[in-house]
């Protein structure tokens, strides 16, 4: 069974940046798309980001378009997700998960496989 666990979350200010990754193990992960998400408190899961098994095919929700990157490796099982200018609505647990089909309309409940989370928390 696939294993999610995502690192790298914390406490910063705004305008400062934060690079978020997931570990996976268990199982084939280089054939599935991956996608970051997110829940602040009280809210909705959100999606925000997704990129492609092979890595060229990226999408990003309109809130964090411009300012954040994905990315992947998947000689070392592994996905990041670049936050720069984060601001105090960015802050949420993100998880990562995943999708065995590629589509560039995801929404947030179209990703299984979700791990734990990092808690990220923008605030001065």
């Amino acid at each position: 069974q696939l294993q999610l666990v995502e690192s790298g979350g914390g406490l910063v200010q705004p305008g400062e940046s934060l690079t978020l990754t997931c570990a996976a193990s268990g199982r084939t992960f280089c054939n599935l798309a991956v996608g970051w998400i997110r829940q602040a408190p009280g809210k909705e899961v959100d999606f925000v980001a997704a990129v492609a098994w092979n890595g060229l095919n990226t999408l990003y929700s309109d809130p964090v378009k411009g300012r954040f990157t994905i990315s992947r490796d998947n000689g070392k099982s592994m996905v990041y997700l670049q936050m720069n200018n984060l601001k105090p609505e960015d802050t949420a647990v993100y998880s990562c998960a995943t999708a065995t089909y590629w589509s560039f309309s995801y929404r947030a409940e179209d990703f299984t496989s979700w791990g734990k989370g990092t808690q990220v928390t923008v605030s001065w």
